[in-house]
């Protein structure tokens, strides 16, 4: 049975997500159902928490956040490894902040500044399964002790993807051995793809 809350997807010919072919494809054809177009309410108030951090976005789709970020005066890097993604984010930025997105792959990026956080949207559900250890390692890569990973998890496994849903104990056992969860509240206004699987966590990188 179709689930009406899913658009109706076009047929593409890229069926692997752990490719930028993928994520291109999505990105021309405008079909981006996990798009908000503008700026969720729980970043915005985890963001004013934490004014003039230096922030890291990875799989930043059409980047936002990144834009709301340097008009508050936080240093930011957003990347994708999807060069239409980044057209798009870069278009959305104008030419003042166009530079603040960078075709990247999060994996061997190097940011020009030590991220105090990392934010989270739509990224690790963005990923194949097998990349999971891969992302949570890289992440502790990136921060110092006491830094953070914050934003929206997926929470609950789905059939196929993406999204590919996380079960909380798998989320839990992936990120503790180098993370501590100081942050757990429920997202009451996610976009439809997402609705009443969403979770806000805050995650501090061990010492």
């Amino acid at each position: 049975m179709s689930d009406p809350t899913q658009p109706s997807a076009p047929n593409f010919a890229s069926r692997d997500p752990d490719s930028p072919d993928f994520w291109d494809e999505r990105f021309e054809r405008r079909f981006m159902p996990w798009d908000q177009a503008g700026v969720p309410s729980a970043f915005q108030s985890f963001a004013a928490r934490h004014k003039e951090a230096g922030v890291l976005i990875p799989g930043c789709g059409s980047a936002y956040e990144a834009l709301w970020l340097a008009e508050q005066g936080n240093p930011v890097r957003a990347i994708d490894f999807s060069p239409a993604a980044v057209a798009s984010a870069q278009e959305q930025l104008g030419t003042q902040h166009a530079h603040l997105v960078e075709q990247a792959d999060f994996f061997t990026y190097v940011p020009p500044f030590e991220p105090e956080w990392i934010y989270e949207r739509a990224f690790l559900c963005a990923l194949p399964l097998a990349r999971r250890a891969d992302y949570a390692r890289r992440m502790a890569e990136l921060i110092p002790g006491g830094a953070l990973l914050a934003g929206f998890y997926f929470i609950g496994a789905t059939p196929k993807g993406p999204p590919f849903g996380i079960e909380r104990a798998e989320l839990d056992a992936l990120l503790t051995p180098y993370f501590e969860l100081i942050e757990d509240e429920p997202v009451n206004d996610s976009i439809a793809v997402f609705a009443g699987r969403e979770r806000w966590l805050t995650w501090r990188r061990r010492v």
